[in-house]
């Protein structure tokens, strides 16, 4: 299991309510590993995939973790970490590692 890391967890608590933190928190420790191939990615970006494109709502991030399942190589596309500057992206959004 890949805990996410910690500019990844001050984005989820700054988006989503407090009370549903712990719950994502979790679901994300699941990610890449119960991805198909998934444990081939960097945990980060594919967990990122799901939280940064959700912005606190908590159906689009279900719905996004449902088609991360299904092929993950979407929600990359979809969050805008598809490409090869998927590093710099995540710098953007999270903030520098």
């Amino acid at each position: 299991m890949a805990s996410p890391t910690r500019r990844l967890t001050e984005r989820i608590r700054r988006d989503f309510e407090p009370a549903h933190v712990g719950v994502l928190l979790e679901q994300l420790r699941r990610i890449p590993e119960s991805l198909p191939l998934g444990g081939r990615q960097d945990p980060e970006r594919l967990q990122a995939a799901v939280v940064i494109p959700a912005r606190g709502d908590l159906d689009a991030f279900a719905e996004l973790v449902e088609l991360a399942r299904a092929d993950w190589r979407d929600v990359l596309v979809g969050s805008g970490l598809g490409d090869d500057d998927w590093s710099v992206r995540l710098d953007e959004e999270l903030g520098p590692t």
